[in-house]
């Protein structure tokens, strides 16, 4: 049965209730999801030593020749543009426009050989954010379902307990992942667990059909260059309380009771009484918790701690991601790049060069500074991925008129960079071929990649969700990555 996209409704100010849907509807009118009321599953010792994950993803797919695994000795149409420097590890390269990143290689490591058989972006995103290489049954590529695999910000979400105050388990920001048609990638949901259980998605970041990136410094379209959209404007949740509203009515129980009652047909049409009260108790507290608050807020950072992470797009929403750990949440999952901004089939080079590895560069090193200097980078868990890597070759003929060298789909192979969480630094996992095509040592699959996060931040090999009839449906599809832990 199809699953229905998340409901967005329009309402005025004056209906926008935001005690009663989380504040969400304050949060502008695509912010979606009231705050879950699953069970948890009871925790077990598992060995990880986690309590967060920062999930990056690099939607449209990073190529590995000209990030983490160049190949300086291949031909030079497989080996590209640019030159490799060393990092801080003794005999691993990468590229030369990921300083930042090579002077802090003490404090991550790579897997040069998770592999899948899509060379399709949306069978690639599901089987990552999933952690699952079989399409579910009755697939859609192009429209998410309710038999679709759980992602994992679903399932961690689900599976952790709540670490603190009311803040969701699992946030996804700045944007639900759409393509520029407006086709919504598969993989982000609930799917089979339910639509209760989606990630909560914070979208600061518009609807951007027409270009991409980090803006406003680093927007960019594929084949026309450099560009900036003065309509592109990052927001922060807005969490202050609607108008009429004072903190001395929100706490007088009755009188906020009749108003909620009055804007129920705005919530969740399945929500049961009981629930209802608990997402009326966590919108209290999201309103009036200070801390809380400061964790959605990046713009009134120090200037200092904003030049660091960058002014843009993918600065701000790693800022925001630590922010929301240091508060308190399980897994923000940060969608760096809208629309499949990685997806280089054109000017590859001067892209990444100008526009993509330039503020990647910077805000992962932020992040890894100051989880470091915050005394959380042992317990906080980075991964960054994409759905696939980049062909080896660099294409000669699929490209558009007047445009440069680019790389192509390839999901035989691709690099992840992994950090804290319990992962020591300066190890390298796995090899691609002498060509960067095919894993040539340890292949890692998606499954494995998940059950790294899941092991990291403390699920039970045994654990399991349930789905909406009830059923129970094991986490663990894959081992653990041995040597990363």
């Amino acid at each position: 049965m199809s699953l229905s996209l998340p409901y967005h409704p329009m309402m005025s100010r004056r209906t926008m209730l935001q005690a009663g849907s989380l504040g969400l509807l304050g949060l502008g009118m695509n912010h979606v999801a009231a705050l879950r009321a699953a069970e948890v599953v009871s925790q077990a010792e598992s060995g990880g030593t986690a309590k967060s994950v920062i999930f990056v993803f690099l939607s449209g797919g990073l190529t590995q020749h000209d990030s983490f695994d160049p190949k300086p000795d291949a031909p030079e149409d497989i080996r590209g543009e640019f030159s490799p420097i060393a990092t801080q590890t003794p005999g691993v390269l990468i590229c030369e426009h990921l300083p930042m990143l090579a002077a802090r290689s003490k404090n991550w490591s790579l897997i040069r050989s998770l592999t899948t058989p899509y060379n399709e972006h949306s069978q690639g995103h599901t089987a990552i954010l999933t952690g699952r290489t079989p399409m579910p049954a009755g697939y859609s590529p192009v429209l998410p379902q309710s038999t679709d695999w759980p992602s994992i910000a679903a399932v961690v979400g689900d599976a952790v307990p709540r670490r603190t105050n009311n803040l969701p388990p699992a946030v996804v920001l700045p944007e639900r992942l759409v393509h520029r048609t407006g086709r919504v990638l598969p993989g982000q949901f609930g799917g089979l667990m339910g639509s209760r259980r989606d990630p909560w998605f914070i979208e600061a970041s518009p609807f951007n059909a027409k270009s991409y990136g980090a803006y406003p410094d680093y927007e960019f379209h594929f084949e026309r260059g450099r560009e900036r959209s003065p309509d592109l404007k990052f927001q922060s949740p807005n969490l202050s309380l609607p108008e009429g509203l004072s903190r001395s009515r929100l706490a007088d129980r009755d009188g906020l009771r009749v108003l909620l009652d009055r804007q129920r047909r705005d919530l969740d049409r399945a929500a049961s009484i009981v629930s209802f009260d608990r997402q009326r108790q966590a919108a209290i507290s999201l309103l009036t918790d200070a801390s809380v608050q400061r964790a959605f807020d990046v713009h009134h950072a120090d200037p200092q701690t904003l030049d660091r992470y960058g002014r843009n797009a993918f600065g701000w929403s790693l800022l925001m991601a630590r922010q929301l750990v240091q508060a308190g949440v399980n897994l923000v999952q940060v969608n760096l790049g809208n629309n499949e901004s990685w997806d280089t089939h054109d000017n590859n080079f001067p892209l990444l060069r100008d526009c993509l590895l330039p503020p990647t560069d910077r805000g992962i090193s932020a992040l890894l500074d100051d989880l470091q200097s915050l005394g959380m980078l042992d317990e906080t868990l980075i991964v960054m991925v994409g759905e696939m890597g980049r062909t080896p070759k660099v294409n000669s003929a699929n490209r558009s008129p007047g445009c440069k060298a680019g790389r192509d789909h390839w999901g035989a192979v691709q690099t992840v960079f992994i950090a804290g969480g319990g992962v020591p630094g300066r190890v390298v996992i796995g090899a691609s071929d002498k060509n960067g095509a095919y894993p040539a040592a340890d292949a890692q699959q998606p499954e494995n990649l998940a059950a790294t996060i899941y092991h990291a931040i403390g699920i039970p090999s045994t654990a399991v969700w349930k789905d909406e009839l009830d059923r129970p449906h094991h986490i663990y599809h894959g081992e653990p990555i041995r040597g990363l832990m």
